[in-house]
């Protein structure tokens, strides 16, 4: 028996990357899963591979109706909703802070922070009905340390953190569990994407950017969706039954502090500019 085994999930962001990732483990553990996105090839594509316990359904996270109808969806297919993974994100508006244009700063921020959050609210009243529930968010190492992340990414990313922890004390008495998980560096296309590349290029440079990623936490990588995949399936879980408004951080080590061979590096570095003093 799988560890989601008569469970029902949404994965939002669900057709590549992450969401990708988790919509496979999910289904491979028993769950049915409805895979929510906009990128509709390749959602009907995943849905159609995996089979019958996947469906695929067109989401766009900034729109409450949206949300709402795909909420509803799962529910009216399969009876009930266990697991909401609030995991669709854009890396949006890049660069120095004097630069960065009114209409990007609102797209970010409309698709990570008002998508969780709508998420968060369309799922609560389904899972206080039947008295249970988990809801994953994806946060990121940019919401606890600054340059992991863009300005408005890491603050979208702060926001998601926070709410985990506030919704939390909420729900808990309603019996559901709200967590996030923070990924660390992930090559996956939605980087490649935010520098302008089509997704058939980042694609096509993903291994690029897992060698780029293996050697940057103390852990080598590179951390590859699967592992976030994994995370969120801890949570989903009843492994995690008594777990709570927490932040699982997938980052290996990444934000623990300076990495040991750069310390060491710097301590050679000032004892030999001590010896020639």
């Amino acid at each position: 028996m799988g560890r989601l085994e008569g469970k029902v999930a949404i994965v939002t962001g669900g057709a590549s990357g992450i969401g990708e990732a988790t919509v496979r483990l999910f289904a491979s553990e028993g769950a049915r899963v409805v895979a929510a996105d906009v990128e509709d090839e390749r959602g009907r594509r995943l849905a159609e591979k995996i089979g019958e316990n996947v469906i695929y359904r067109h989401t766009d996270v900034t729109s409450e109706d949206d949300v709402h109808a795909t909420v509803k969806s799962a529910v009216d297919t399969w009876g009930r909703l266990d697991v909401m993974f609030n995991n669709a994100g854009i890396v949006g508006a890049v660069g120095p802070i004097e630069g960065v244009k009114v209409e990007d700063f609102d797209r970010t921020v409309k698709v990570n922070l008002r998508g969780c959050f709508l998420g968060i609210k369309h799922a609560a009243p389904m899972m206080r009905a039947q008295g249970s529930g988990s809801i994953i968010n994806t946060a990121s190492t940019a919401a606890l340390q600054a340059g992991f992340g863009n300005h408005i990414y890491s603050a979208t990313k702060a926001g998601i953190a926070q709410l985990t922890k506030t919704v939390a004390m909420e729900l808990g008495e309603a019996g559901i569990r709200v967590n996030c998980v923070s990924p660390g560096y992930i090559p996956t296309p939605m980087i490649g994407i935010a520098r302008s590349l089509t997704r058939d290029q980042a694609e096509a440079k993903l291994h690029i950017m897992q060698e780029a990623f293996r050697d940057t936490q103390p852990l080598r990588g590179p951390i590859m969706p699967e592992d976030i995949a994994r995370a969120a399936l801890f949570l989903a879980s009843d492994d995690s039954k008594f777990v709570t408004g927490q932040n699982l951080v997938v980052d290996g080590g990444v934000t623990g502090g300076k990495m040991w061979r750069d310390y060491q590096n710097g301590s050679n570095a000032l004892r030999e500019a001590l010896e020639k003093g």
